[in-house]
C-alpha cells in the first residue's frame, strides 16, 4: 500500500466511525432532562433568588407550532395562557443542559428563573407554589418540556432551589399562569418563614392517579373493583356534576411518593390504562 492509499484508508475509517458514533447518539429534545443530568458544583441561597420580572413580550417565532411531536406522542399549544391553573409534579433539570438551546432559542441557563412546559405559549410567565412547603416563584416558560410521564412543568437549578425540591429531584406545585399587565398578580413572592409555613399548613397534599371518568357508576364500580383486586391499592370514586351531568371519576390512592405514582403508571398500561392523570388533593 502506497503513503496515498494509507492515508486515504485512515480518513474513510476515522469518517466511517465519526458517522457511527453520531447516529448512535440519541437525539438531543430541549426541555428533556438526559441520565447523569445534576446540580452544579455552585449552590445557591435560596432566600436570596429573586423571582423572574414578568413583562410583555412577543411570543417565540419557533417555540410556538400549533402541534409538536415527541417521542411518537404529539402534543398541542395552548392559544393563550389567560385563566391556566394546574396541580402537579414538578421536576428540574441542570448542567447536562446548560448553555443548549431552548425551544424559544434562548440559552438555557440554570441559575436563572425559567421552565420549561408542553403546552404554554413561549413566553408565559407563571407563579409556581410548592404545595408541602408554601414557597412560591416566578419563572419565566422559555422551553418546552418535561416530556417524563406524569410531570406538569420542568424548573431551572436556580428555581428548584427557590422552591425547596431540590434535594428530593421532584415536588409537588400548583403553577399559574400571570399577565404582566395586571400588577395585583405580580405581588412578591417571597417564601414566608418556616415557622409561618407551619402554621398555615392544615395537611399535606395527597396524590392520586385518576385512571378513568363514567357517566356511569355501574362501570366506575367495575373498574374500581378490578384495580383493587389487581394493584392492592386504595382506589376512590369521585363524584363531581359537570354542565348538569354527574361523572364518577376513579383515582388510585391516596399515594405514600411520586416515586409510587411513577411504579403505578408503568404497571397500568398492562391493565389496559394507557390514559392517566395525576390528582392532588
Amino acid at each position: 500500500m502506497t503513503r496515498n492509499q494509507f492515508i486515504h484508508t485512515l480518513l474513510l475509517c476515522l469518517i466511517g466511525a465519526t458517522l457511527i458514533t453520531a447516529c448512535s447518539r440519541s437525539p438531543i429534545i430541549p426541555g428533556f432532562p438526559e441520565s447523569e443530568d445534576s446540580a452544579p458544583s455552585r449552590r445557591l441561597n435560596p432566600d436570596t433568588i429573586a423571582d423572574a420580572t414578568p413583562r410583555t413580550e412577543p411570543r417565540s417565532r419557533r417555540g410556538n407550532p400549533q402541534s409538536y411531536v415527541v417521542r411518537g406522542q404529539r402534543y398541542y399549544t395552548l392559544e393563550h395562557s389567560q385563566g391556566y391553573v394546574e396541580k402537579g409534579i414538578a421536576s428540574w433539570y441542570g448542567t447536562k443542559f446548560h448553555g443548549r438551546s431552548t425551544s424559544s432559542g434562548e440559552p438555557y441557563d440554570m441559575y436563572a428563573m425559567t421552565a420549561a412546559h408542553k403546552s404554554l405559549p413561549l413566553p408565559t410567565y407563571v407563579r409556581v407554589t410548592n404545595l408541602r412547603n408554601g414557597r412560591s416563584a416566578i419563572v419565566k416558560v422559555n422551553d418546552r418540556g418535561p416530556f417524563h410521564d406524569n410531570r406538569i412543568i420542568d424548573l431551572s437549578y436556580a428555581a428548584a432551589t427557590k422552591l425547596g425540591i431540590l434535594g428530593q429531584g421532584t415536588g409537588l406545585v400548583e403553577v399559574k399562569a400571570l399577565d404582566p399587565r395586571q400588577p395585583q398578580q405580580l405581588a412578591s413572592s417571597a417564601s414566608p418563614h418556616p415557622a409561618s409555613i407551619q402554621a398555615q399548613r392544615t395537611k399535606e397534599p395527597d396524590l392520586f392517579i385518576q385512571v378513568g371518568a363514567f357517566s356511569s357508576r355501574q362501570n366506575a364500580n367495575q373498574l374500581s373493583h378490578r384495580l383493587t383486586n389487581s394493584l392492592g391499592e386504595q382506589v376512590r370514586i369521585q363524584e363531581i356534576e359537570n354542565q348538569g351531568k354527574r361523572i364518577f371519576r376513579v383515582q388510585i390512592g391516596p399515594l405514600a411518593s411520586v416515586e409510587q405514582v411513577d411504579s403505578l403508571s408503568l404497571n397500568l398500561p398492562k391493565l389496559g390504562i394507557a390514559e392517566t392523570q395525576v390528582i392532588i388533593d
